[in-house]
């Protein structure tokens, strides 16, 4: 890459992609690595600077991840964040300590006096904390830059080092004015340019299918219908043209109507050639009354790549087999490539790979964010009204269906899906929610329908609002909309008789139910 950048390290926090993607967003390219990471691999990333994320481990604990022995002679301006600000202070000569409680949540931070650091932001201002430990002296050099009650160095910084850090987590929207501190760390300390742009991406990613695939390697796509797939397809394509085939497999676990809309849309706006596999009695057979979410994921994972496999060996021995694979599912999957990083859930398209698995992936969105998959499909021509899909999870229905997969459950879910996809489309609102779907709940209770008894099940509906998928808050719809989905849902959809609506935020709770 010829283009200069500011790498994030990364010691394991959940939100070590969204530093990353922050930082995207302000025009300056950035990529995650290895917390041990060597010093060839980020300058051959040409740095401006360097970011230490956050992490679980404590910088006393035995294992617990460390400080890259080159950084501190490196010469590069390092921002170190929660985890990061701590390890800098424990190796070059501070005090960290575990006090009584922890500190999780909104905080007040109060600066010390005016710093680069904290330009354009107020002397009091709101910030998110998740910690343990916290920083009881400061190394050798270093001042404290702010603090607040339960933190008395929630900041410092070493001007002739530029070196700094901050206990708090800027990555997030919890802290207000969090995009102007990171804006400050890349500009006025790093002496960053903003000369990065999504779309630049095609380009890069084109040569890297080219570089992986080689000039007579096959490869097959597993095309789901969503912008991930598609886009990452429509990248392959341009790389190695014909050597691509698509494979849409209906698993009997999408939505009402979805495999034949894929199959038309995808045929009439791109030449692509497309194979169409009926799974539907494959995955409903291995799936029978399996209703530990772990084990639908990866049962459904493995049963994908056996089909891709058989059909790579129909088409020729394809060796490559590309997947739509997106940050927030390899971060919360804890890939191999995150040492560090804690499962929060297996994706099928990561984690859910079986080992013995006999195709080499191609994954040339891995490290994208959904708004930048959504510029770069735009770049590519893709329908807007693909572009704006919401996601939909590769396990389909059965993660959407708590509980254990049966046909006739499906069918109920995908009725009550179908509805308020309708209703929110028709109020207007599908763009104003990033994400929503209808989940069937194992939960029956009673009720009244004309002068009858009745003993149902639970729809739960759930609609979020997000920047990024990996912070999200539940969308205030109006009540007239949540009032007509459920009335049409428990008229219309038989075995319903109640309606309830999530207003869960991510965290605690993650988008999906499973």
């Amino acid at each position: 890459m010829s283009a200069q950048s500011v790498p994030v390290l990364d010691f394991g926090s959940q939100t070590a992609q969204l530093i990353v993607r922050r930082l995207r967003e302000l025009g300056v390219y950035s990529e995650l690595l290895p917390h041990d990471a060597s010093e060839a691999q980020v300058r051959a990333l040409n740095p401006f600077g360097v970011i230490l994320s956050g992490g679980a481990a404590s910088v006393y604990e035995a294992g617990a991840p460390q400080l890259p022995d080159w950084l501190p002679t490196a010469n590069l301006p390092v921002l170190g964040i929660c985890y990061g600000m701590q390890l800098i202070s424990h190796t070059l000569g501070g005090v960290v300590l575990r006090p009584e409680g922890r500190e999780y949540g909104p905080a007040e931070l109060t600066l010390a006096a005016p710093h680069p650091l904290f330009s354009d932001t107020p002397d009091s201002q709101p910030v998110w904390m998740s910690h343990g430990d916290r920083i009881e002296a400061l190394p050798p050099g270093f001042r404290s830059l702010a603090s607040n009650p339960a933190t008395p160095f929630a900041a410092m910084g070493d001007d002739t080092r530029r070196w700094y850090g901050v206990q708090f987590h800027p990555e997030v929207v919890h802290t207000t004015h969090g995009r102007t501190i990171l804006r400050n760390f890349l500009f006025a300390i790093c002496k960053a340019s903003a000369a990065w742009r999504p779309t630049e991406f095609v380009a890069e990613a084109i040569e890297r299918v080219r570089e992986r695939v080689g000039s007579d390697g096959r490869v097959i796509c597993a095309l789901s219908g969503g912008v991930d797939s598609a886009v990452a397809a429509l990248i392959i394509h341009r790389a190695i043209g014909d050597r691509l085939t698509c494979v849409f497999v209906d698993n009997g676990l999408l939505r009402l109507g979805e495999a034949e809309q894929v199959v038309a849309t995808f045929r009439e706006h791109f030449h692509v050639p497309l194979v169409v596999v009926d799974a539907r009695e494959e995955f409903l057979t291995a799936l029978a009354d399996v209703a530990d979410p772990e084990r639908k994921r990866k049962i459904i994972g493995e049963k994908f790549i056996r089909i891709f496999e058989r059909e790579a060996r129909d088409l020729g021995d394809a060796k490559f087999l590309a997947q739509g694979t997106l940050y927030p599912d390899v971060i919360e999957s804890s890939a191999p490539d995150r040492k560090k990083g804690v499962t929060i859930k297996t994706h099928h398209n990561v984690g859910g790979l079986p080992a013995d698995m006999q195709m080499a992936l191609v994954e040339p969105l891995r490290y994208m964010f959904k708004d930048e998959v959504r510029a770069a499909g735009l770049e590519l021509d893709l329908p807007e009204d693909w572009v704006w899909r919401h996601p939909f999870p590769g396990p389909g229905l059965a993660v959407r269906l708590i509980g254990p997969v049966s046909f006739e459950r499906l069918e109920t879910l995908r009725r009550a899906d179908a509805i308020f996809m309708a209703e929110l489309r028709a109020a207007g609102l599908y763009r104003a929610t990033q994400q929503a779907f209808a989940v069937l709940l194992p939960v029956q209770s009673v009720g009244v329908m004309g002068d009858g008894r009745t003993y149902a099940d639970t729809i739960a509906l759930r609609a979020v609002t997000t920047e990024d998928y990996m912070t999200a808050d539940w969308a205030r719809l109006p009540y007239e909309l949540l009032a007509k989905v459920s009335g049409r849902i428990v008229n219309e959809v038989p075995g319903i008789n109640r309606v309830v609506y999530d207003l869960s935020s991510k965290p605690p709770a993650t988008i999906e139910w499973e």
